[in-house]
């Protein structure tokens, strides 16, 4: 049971902080808050000054929402105002009530179909949490692949009993403390248990996430200490969340539902942070009855796009079936120092990590648009000589600029454009219109009829198999290449430069950090943390200290009710 909005919700601005009862502007109310907040207040069974009051109030829930909230804190005077209204059924009448689209449960306001989906979430990690499984002799299988218990925990082995004692478990930590490593150990004990092989999903929100897991499997797998038979039963082929689900054209549904589930006796999901509260609803609503997931992700970096902070507050919610892995691996030193500092609001000595001249961290020195040309280069080259898409498409991946907001000064449109017109310039590049050998795009739209979702980046080419005709290439995870016309991929834009929220899931040698020269809602530490934790060895920043200041000091606090009801 659900009621929509009379519009569909286009999530058009970031999230920002939010205290424990949300104060909204009114320039920042959005058409479609304005006609949604109209829409009820027209409907409301009030006198004419309440319905200006209870408008504001729908105004400012619309408002939040679209910023990630899933619901917000209310009064006792507005609680009263809502029942009023009769648009608003309390948490415990839901089922006997008509569909109504507002939802009060305590002190927190929700739309209708968001409580909907933080109620059934809840309700399906509880029974899929409840599932424990008694496993005799697994210590003795843990130390195959982990070594022998010392005094000091072990916190991968410990990740690994946890997700083999129980369906539902979660992996937590920074870019290389061996989440996939510890997975991919988990997948061959699990196997090793089964009496029967075990059907097993990978899965990540993102075509980058997907790959970066697909080739991560695929080079930890040979290293198992086990039989070819079960390396054999472990599956190196990762997809989106999507694509498992099986996407509709122009529809939030999708084809495996609970009447439809998926085959998988177990789902494993990366970068789990990224999963939205509907999202993640739907997924466990596709699995099938006794099926294990685990979740792997980093709970300290940006929460998804859409409503929820799901993987934080389930954390926080079962800390039984979760596992914080602290050791990095393969991560820079340097770069783990820095986020740290970072995560942790340490403003003076992430500051001081900018200006103490290592390579590996620091402010970047000279003009701005002039190094990010200079970065093109290689990967320009090799288009010039008629290179592979493989090998053009890695050299791009290697480094990329990552900027906090999409307009305005140093913006994603601002340096896309000053980009373009310094490589033309060089005459690295050709601009004869939209479409141009060398342009890198980003798909900024789901389209399940060409495979291709949100945050997917190609690369328009000359195809030597048509005769110098520009396709756009797209490497698709499991490492297969799509090329396509150009005028079939309409929702995109040129990406030498792309916003840290479509950076999740991807991982790149350099990233340069662009902030802008004025303080705004957007700058978070969680922003700045997921920015610098994309790069592999170098991070390079521009920022004004005054703005760095305020972005570590910002903090946000998603407004949602999951923890409560655990």
């Amino acid at each position: 049971m659900e009621f929509s909005p009379p519009f569909p919700y286009a999530n058009t601005m970031t999230h920002t902080s939010l205290m424990s009862k949300p104060s909204v502007e009114p320039f920042a109310f959005s058409r479609l808050d304005t006609a949604f907040a109209r829409f009820l207040e027209q409907r409301a069974t009030l006198d004419d000054a309440q319905k200006t009051t209870f408008k504001q109030l729908v105004l400012k829930l619309s408002y939040h929402h679209n910023q990630g909230h899933n619901c917000i804190v209310v009064d006792d005077d507005e609680q009263a105002l809502t029942l009023a209204s009769g648009l608003a059924m309390t948490a415990d009448t839901v089922e006997k009530a008509a569909l109504l689209p507002l939802v009060l449960e305590q002190n927190r306001l929700y739309l209708q179909r968001y409580w909907d989906y933080e109620n059934q979430l809840t309700h399906q990690i509880k029974v899929i949490a409840s599932h424990h499984y008694d496993v005799e002799n697994l210590d003795a299988l843990l130390d195959i692949y982990f070594g022998k218990q010392s005094k000091d925990t072990d916190w991968q082995r410990e990740a690994a009993r946890i997700a083999v004692q129980h369906s539902f478990s979660i992996i937590t930590g920074g870019p290389g403390t061996g989440k996939t490593t510890t997975v991919v150990k988990i997948l061959a004990v699990l196997q090793a248990l089964a009496t029967e092989p075990l059907l097993i999903a990978l899965a990540a929100p993102t075509g980058k996430a997907a790959m970066r897991l697909q080739e991560s499997i695929g080079f930890n797998k040979t290293a198992l200490p086990c039989s070819e038979l079960i390396k054999s039963h472990i599956p190196e082929t990762v997809t989106t969340l999507h694509r498992l689900l099986g996407a509709k054209r122009d529809s939030p549904y999708f084809k495996h539902d609970a009447n439809h589930p998926l085959i998988h006796d177990l789902v494993v999901v990366d970068e789990a942070s990224m999963v939205d509260l509907a999202l993640m609803s739907k997924l466990l609503d596709a699995l099938k009855p006794n099926a294990r997931l685990i979740l792997l992700g980093d709970k300290d970096q940006l929460a998804s796009v859409e409503s929820g902070a799901v993987l934080a507050d389930l954390t926080q919610a079962l800390p039984a079936h979760t596992v914080e892995l602290k050791t990095a691996h393969r991560f820079d030193e340097n770069i783990k120092q820095l986020a740290v500092a970072v995560n942790e609001q340490e403003v003076e000595t992430a500051w001081q990590f900018l200006n103490s001249n290592n390579e590996n961290t620091l402010l970047l020195d000279g003009d701005l648009i002039t190094y990010i040309a200079s970065q093109q280069v290689a990967y320009l080259k090799l288009i010039h000589q008629n290179a592979d898409f493989s090998d053009c498409y890695q050299a791009f991946n290697r480094f990329q600029v990552l900027c906090s907001n999409r307009e305005g000064k140093n913006s994603v449109a601002d340096i896309n454009v000053r980009v373009e017109q310094k490589l033309a310039q060089q005459g690295r590049i050709q601009i004869t219109g939209l479409w141009y050998v060398g342009r890198p795009v980003l798909v900024t739209q789901n389209n399940p009829t060409l495979h291709l979702y949100n945050g997917d980046v190609g690369l328009c080419l000359p195809d030597k198999n048509q005769g110098g005709k520009l396709m756009v290439f797209f490497q698709r995870p499991d490492g297969s290449v799509k090329s396509y016309l150009p005028s079939r991929i309409t929702q995109c834009e040129t990406v030498f430069a792309m916003t840290i929220h479509k950076s999740q899931g991807s991982e790149f040698e350099e990233v340069l950090i662009v902030l802008p020269d004025l303080i705004n809602p957007v700058l978070t530490k969680e922003l700045l943390y997921t920015a610098i934790t994309r790069a592999k060895k170098t991070v390079k920043l521009v920022a004004d200290k005054a703005v760095f200041t305020a972005t570590i000091q910002q903090k946000v606090a998603r407004m949602t009710g999951l923890v409560a009801k655990f």
